[in-house]
Order: structure tokens, then sequence, then C-alpha cells
């Protein structure tokens, strides 16, 4: 039997814990408190974990038993009685049990031994090691293949060699009419790289990616989504700089708005990214790609003030962590809830919301102040001159000047 007095963590009411998980509950306890969990959570997960010892311990079932399935059949048992949080709670368990080697660890993950699951692996492969493709844009890449190929061969036989370009052309014409037509230029994109691996493997006689038609974007159709500088300076401005979060918040808004961060690049930031000899940050791109920027004065001092008074003390090296448990580095949509808030906070409501507005008003503002395209597609980081390009369509001054006269006359 265990009393839960755990350290910082004391019931106001001492909770007894009985059976085969009471010799553990303490050091669980001391788990949670080491994340970052607040005084009232750790004893609500605790409570929990008290209540399926006694159940484990009330239907004889061994520890060594416990597992997913055993976590299932608690969750049903207590169904009356559930809170938000507990699901998550279970999982915890297992995987701190598991840690201690109290219980099994799950087995191996199950290897698709099929010619499909061996060829998507082979892919997978290649799009790793020679294309360099970033994990995220791996996996959508193989959904889109593994979806193709049931879709074509079913449970027959994978005979490739039998692929012509009306296949390719159905496939991409059903899932243009059920997804956007950023996802349906994705699926073609991907078709192109699955059927040139396929032949430089050998696998078909015909290189199938020059029948495959591209999806109308459009790109230059529409103005990049900008705020003026003025916007901007009252979007830092909302941040409650005397309370961790808007310390937290505006280290972030900054990072995005001087230097052009994407979300993805101001989340992948660690400690050992920032080199204050030199005032520099290392800035994790797209794919493999590091690249050094230089540290502008005020946002190493956002970054300074953040990580002395407002960065909680925890484990992981990422620059931005949650401030309640568990502390862990932010997510990429936490990253963009900070601009969403931010914006709300100050009482703009532009088209779009989301981190990279920061990134297109930078560009736009330079351009304006007389920076070149190929000054912005450095600072940016971006691969192709055409990625710059969309910005010239905001310096309307210099497009006047190569605007022909309407030949309507002035009107």
């Amino acid at each position: 039997m265990t009393i839960l007095r755990t350290g910082a963590v004391t019931a106001s009411t001492p909770r007894l814990c009985v059976g085969r998980l009471a010799s553990y509950i303490d050091r669980f306890a001391g788990f949670l408190t080491g994340e970052g969990y607040a005084s009232e959570t750790v004893r609500t997960k605790c409570a929990w974990v008290a209540a399926l010892s006694y159940w484990l311990t009330h239907r004889g079932s061994s520890l060594a038993r416990l597992d997913e399935a055993r976590v299932a059949q608690f969750h049903a048992h207590r169904r009356d009685a559930r809170r938000r949080g507990d699901v998550a709670t279970g999982r915890q368990v297992l995987a701190f049990l598991r840690g201690l080697r109290v219980i099994p660890s799950l087995p191996p993950p199950h290897i698709d031994r099929s010619a499909l699951g061996q060829l998507l692996r082979h892919y997978e492969r290649f799009l790793r090691s020679e294309r360099g493709l970033a994990r995220s844009t791996v996996v959508g890449y193989l959904a889109i293949v593994r979806r193709f190929l049931t879709e074509q061969f079913g449970s027959k036989a994978l005979r490739l060699q039998d692929l012509r370009p009306r296949d390719l052309h159905r496939f991409v014409l059903r899932e243009a009419r059920r997804v956007s037509r950023t996802h349906a230029g994705t699926t073609v994109t991907t078709l192109r790289s699955f059927v040139r691996f396929l032949h430089q493997r050998g696998a078909i006689d015909r290189d199938l990616a020059a029948a495959l038609p591209a999806v109308a974007q459009w790109r230059w159709a529409h103005l990049p989504k900008a705020l003026p500088p003025e916007h901007i300076e009252r979007l830092l401005r909302s941040c409650d700089r005397r309370t961790p979060a808007g310390v937290r918040d505006y280290a972030i808004l900054l990072l995005l708005a001087r230097l052009g961060l994407r979300g993805g690049e101001v989340r992948a930031l660690t400690l050992d990214d920032v080199d204050w000899e030199r005032g520099e940050v290392l800035v994790r791109g797209k794919g493999p790609r590091h690249e050094r920027l230089p540290l502008p004065t005020d946002v190493g001092t956002a970054l300074v003030h953040y990580l002395e008074h407002a960065r909680p003390a925890c484990a992981t090296r990422h620059v931005f962590v949650r401030l309640h448990g568990p502390r862990h580095g932010l997510r990429l949509s936490a990253v963009c809830c900070v601009v969403r808030r931010a914006l709300h906070r100050a009482g703009l409501n532009p088209a779009f919301k989301g981190a990279h507005l920061l990134r297109h008003s930078l560009a736009t503002h330079l351009l304006r102040r007389g920076a070149s395209l190929d000054e912005i597609g450095y600072l940016l980081r971006h691969r192709q001159p055409t990625t710059t390009q969309i910005y010239a369509k905001v310096d309307l001054d210099a497009l006047r000047g190569i605007a022909l006269p309407w030949m309507g006359g002035a009107s």
C-alpha cells in the first residue's frame, strides 16, 4: 500500500494505492512533476493510476499482461467515471512502465512482406537517400503511391509493365474530383517521381512521366498576402510581455517578422543553433538544408529575455517549449496559433492568418524599400528565382513604368 505524498505533490486528502502499481505510483508522480504538470493534474493522473491498480488486483490480472487492450478494457469498465485526458494518461502510464521494463515492450511494427510493401520500401529509400526529401513529404508520397497501386491492381500481382498513360490520367482525374487543386498537383508530382523511379530501376520500359500533364495552378493569379509595417508593429505590441506566454510569443513573432522564418523553422530551432558570439542563428530549412542568418539585435534581445525569464527548465533542447506539461517542443500548429492569437488581440483580420503571413509581409516591405528580388530570395532562402518573382507583382511603381497605355484613352 502506498500513500501518495510525492515531494512537491502532496494531496490534501492522501490517496491510497493498493495492488499491482502501488510501488510505482510515486515515481510516476515524480516523472509528471518533472515534465511540468501542475499539482492538480498530477493528482488527477495518479488517482487514475490508483484506480487502475485496484482494478487489476480485483480481477487477478498480472501486471506483466498490462497493455493497450487491457487499458481499453479498464476505460470501458469505468466509462461512467471517465474524464477528459484519461486516454492520454493511459498511454503515458504504459510508456512509463515500459521505460522501467516493468511490462513488455511493444512488439516490432509489422513489416509488409507483400510485393506492394517491398516496392514501397524501395521507393521510400530512394526518396530519402537520393532525393533527400523531408520525412513528412515522404509519408505523403507513399500514401498517394499506395492508393494508386491499390486501385490499379487490387489484390492481383503488380504487373508494372502493364501501366499505361491512361491509368495515370484516370487516377489523377479521380483524385482531382475529391481534393483541392493544390493536392491534385501534388498527386501529379508524386506519380511523376514514382514512374521515373520505376524507369530508372528497369521495372518499366518507358518513362511515363512525360505523359502526365501539370494541374493548372495559376500561381501568378493572386497577390502575396501581407501586412503593412504598422500592422506588424501593432501585432508585436499585442503580446503581454509581463507574462511568460507573452515573452515567448513575442520572440516567436520577431523571428517570423524580422528573419522571415517559416513556422517549421521556428519550431525546429534548438539551443545549439544560436551562436551568441557571432550573432548568428542556424536555420534548419526544408529537407537537409541548414543555413546561417545574422541575428538582429531586437530578435537576440527578445530571445535572451525569453530564455532567462520565461522558458521553463526541461530536458528538451528546443528553444520554444510548452509552458504547461508535458514540457516538450512546440508543434508547428502551435506556432501558427501564436500568430492567430496575436492577430485577434491586435484587432486584425487578414484573409490569411498562418505563420507564412509574416514571411510574405517581410518580403513585400523589403521590396518597397528598394531591395532587389535576388536579395529577398537570399534572405528567404528560396531555391529557385521563380519562387521570389511572385513579389514583383506588389511593386506597383515599377509595374506602372512598363504598363502599356489603355487603348480606350483616359477614363
